[in-house]
């Protein structure tokens, strides 16, 4: 029996990223203004038949709009099938991308995919309280699991993926995609090797404009929370990624509108403090109700990084100040452009290939999982929030 939401989820066919299918073509209404398209850069691949297949779970504008795309510039992966609760979306999909009619499930057909060997890997791209479910069913058949951020609405439910993963020794993945982008890659590096001296301050910020009422992103039974997990998680596992090292202590405020509905029990504005055992302090700042930007800054003892756009898809700016001599200078790097859907999903498959731990296994999700409930819980009590030593 196919379904028109995805399982856990009744009556609420609205709210869903599912589209509008019309005249033989698939359409979304605005929900945020424009963000930039990936750029395709096709790179050598292995021929098709030693390609990870991947089956593709969610049809929702994310998927559409730069997932699917993305397999074009992979040289590692190729879609072989999809999974959605909408099959004339589905069907119209997976005729642009080659993929017959018995690759096409749906969520009740997850047990179906153990008896495809084609299909290595499931990519899940759905709101974030069906993830835990879908996960475990989905280990269960045997599948590599490569799962949108954030993983899932609470730090249990991260747990118990990735011990439903471990008990079927199939990999799990979180799409962390900036891990694997290469001016983020670069700012990481550089902040890490020194040269620069002993990193001060990080400035992180990720905003954009929230439009739709209707979306999951603004029901908290589907999203978990507001700003902080959707785009304020870019921040934070930024910022922990740019400086490797984990926080020590955090201080959090939010703010939503009064009378705005869409956030009687959402975060619209979110900012935090972290402080590190280096002696670092990040502030970061999130909201759905200004205006775009996504930027990066840390500020070294010798030195200072701009990372404008961090957090796009495309359009990076990575600038580097420091004194030379008597001088102070300012450079720009450039750096070759990828599409970073395209190089995590090749990451995924080349360590199934391999039999090689992700880069941002579960255990990256569940330590975000576990740092934003603490965040949640210094707004709400006004709290500075001392945490445990991870070992």
């Amino acid at each position: 029996m196919s379904h028109d939401t995805p399982p856990g989820v009744n009556n609420l066919p609205s709210i869903l990223d599912t589209g509008i299918v019309e005249n033989g073509q698939i359409s979304f209404g605005n929900w945020r203004g424009d963000a930039d398209v990936p750029e395709s850069q096709p790179r050598q691949a292995l021929p098709p038949s030693e390609r990870v297949g991947f089956a593709i779970m969610g049809l929702g504008r994310l998927t559409l709009g730069e997932i699917l795309p993305a397999f074009s510039s992979c040289r590692l992966a190729k879609p072989v099938a999809l999974i959605s609760g909408r099959p004339e979306k589905t069907r119209l999909t997976a005729h642009s991308y080659g993929i017959g009619n018995d690759s096409l499930f749906t969520y009740d057909d997850i047990q179906r995919l153990a008896d495809r060997p084609d299909i290595q890997a499931v990519y899940v791209v759905t709101p974030n309280a069906l993830h835990a479910e879908q996960v475990e069913a989905l280990a269960a058949a045997g599948k590599h699991v490569l799962c949108e951020k954030p993983m899932a609405k609470s730090s249990a439910e991260a747990q118990r993926m990735i011990a439903a993963c471990q008990k079927a020794r199939v990999k799990l993945m979180i799409a962390y995609r900036c891990h694997y982008e290469p001016f983020n890659q670069a700012v990481s590096k550089l902040v890490q090797s020194g040269e620069l001296g002993r990193p001060k301050l990080v400035e992180a910020i990720n905003t954009q404009i929230q439009g739709n009422a209707d979306q999951w992103r603004l029901k908290p039974e589907l999203a978990g929370g507001g700003a902080l997990p959707d785009i304020g998680l870019y921040c934070l596992n930024g910022t922990r990624a740019v400086l490797g090292e984990e926080p020590e202590s955090l201080f959090a405020q939010m703010i939503s509108p009064p009378n705005d509905p869409r956030y009687k029990d959402l975060d619209e504005t979110f900012s935090f403090m972290l402080r590190f055992p280096s002696g670092v302090m990040a502030n970061c700042a999130t909201s759905y109700g200004a205006y775009e930007s996504k930027d990066l800054r840390i500020q070294l003892e010798k030195g200072w990084i701009t990372l404008e756009n961090a957090f796009s898809y495309t359009g990076h700016r990575l600038r580097i100040g420091q004194r030379q001599g008597n001088h102070k200078t300012v450079n720009e790097w450039r750096l070759p452009a990828g599409n970073q859907f395209a190089l995590e999903i090749d990451h995924f498959a080349h360590c199934i290939l391999n039999d090689l731990t992700p880069r941002t296994p579960g255990e990256e999700g569940l330590r975000d999982q576990k740092l934003m409930e603490a965040l949640y819980d210094s707004a709400r009590t006004g709290r500075m929030i001392h945490l445990p030593r991870e070992s």
